[in-house]
């Protein structure tokens, strides 16, 4: 049972790490969106930002917000304890 645990935790770590550096990078991308949306100015710069702001961003906080769940899910699974301390008193 355990081996079966280890093999499904390192998936779900290897998919937690992909689907997170690509939604960071799509975070990124935002960023010249918003850049060439500023060099064009007037009315196709609102449309740019606004298709951003409505149609990307909230792809990317809801698939970031998932992977994030499936991380910890793997912390779990691992027996990880990464946000407690190791001092003894």
């Amino acid at each position: 049972m355990k081996d079966i645990i280890k093999k499904v935790s390192d998936i779900l770590k290897v998919v937690f790490g992909y689907g997170i550096m690509i939604c960071l990078f799509a975070g990124g991308l935002t960023f010249f969106g918003y850049l060439a949306a500023l060099i064009i100015g007037g009315e196709t710069a609102t449309l740019i930002c606004t298709f951003m702001y409505e149609t990307i961003i909230p792809i990317i906080i809801k698939a970031s917000t998932i992977l994030v769940l499936l991380g910890l899910v793997t912390m779990y699974l691992r027996g990880e304890k990464a946000l407690t301390s190791n001092k003894k008193k």
